[in-house]
């Protein structure tokens, strides 16, 4: 009895050690999105690609942005182990200047906090016009 009771016991410590191994893993296309120069009041939206190459359904908890300027959106659903999912970012066109600022990602990944990049330039082309 005591032999059944430890192989019940060690089965379903190898059970659970499998399952424990399956994790999700993000991969993105590109870490770093450059807008590049920019119009003021142009399109600001930008999507960073996200493929889960882990085991295990990824669950993207949170995005946030380093400033107000730049609104960040997480996928709605969990992204299955070989998919691809979408981290939609849009910044705020209408304050031209440098673009740097931080995307953060939080997930149930291998590596559980990322932080993304975006650069670039908005130029005021009115500000170009001059009076003759």
């Amino acid at each position: 009895m005591k032999k059944l009771i430890a192989i019940a016991i060690l089965v379903l410590a190898g059970v659970t050690a499998a399952q424990a191994q399956k994790v999700a893993k993000m991969e993105f296309k590109s870490e770093t999105i450059d807008y590049g120069e920019i119009k003021k009041g142009s399109d600001g939206l930008r999507v960073f690609e996200v493929k889960n190459i882990g085991d295990a359904p990824l669950v993207i908890e949170d995005v946030k942005s380093s400033c107000g300027c730049t609104v960040p959106k997480k996928p709605d659903a969990p992204i299955m182990p070989g998919e691809t999912g979408e981290i939609q970012v849009k910044y705020d066109t209408k304050r031209v200047g440098p673009i740097r600022k931080t995307v953060t990602v939080y997930s149930n990944s291998d590596e559980p906090v990322k932080a993304l990049k975006i650069k670039g330039a908005v130029i005021d082309t009115d500000s170009d016009k001059t009076d003759s």
